[in-house]
């Protein structure tokens, strides 16, 4: 099996960036997980406020960024 990725050139201009896949696919998998994690602190989050991060928004807005960014740039979606 023999896959090949294309090698991305990195762009020059400011604009370039905002409008390439360098930029796009970490700031949107950002804002979705951070809405995410936003939801599930609203939805599910914990009663009792024991539970680190479901307990604060601050908290699980960030969590879910973090968790959001990870997957949209993991090592498996490049090819």
């Amino acid at each position: 099996m023999d896959q090949s990725c294309e090698i991305k050139k990195k762009p020059k201009t400011f604009k370039e960036f905002i409008k390439s896949s360098f930029f796009l696919r970490p700031f949107l998998g950002i804002v979705l997980g951070g809405l995410a994690g936003y939801f599930y602190y609203h939805f599910i989050g914990c009663a009792s406020g024991s539970c680190t991060i479901t307990s604060n928004p601050y908290l699980s807005i960030i969590g879910g960024g973090f968790l959001g960014f990870f997957i949209l740039n993991s090592p498996c979606s490049k090819c």
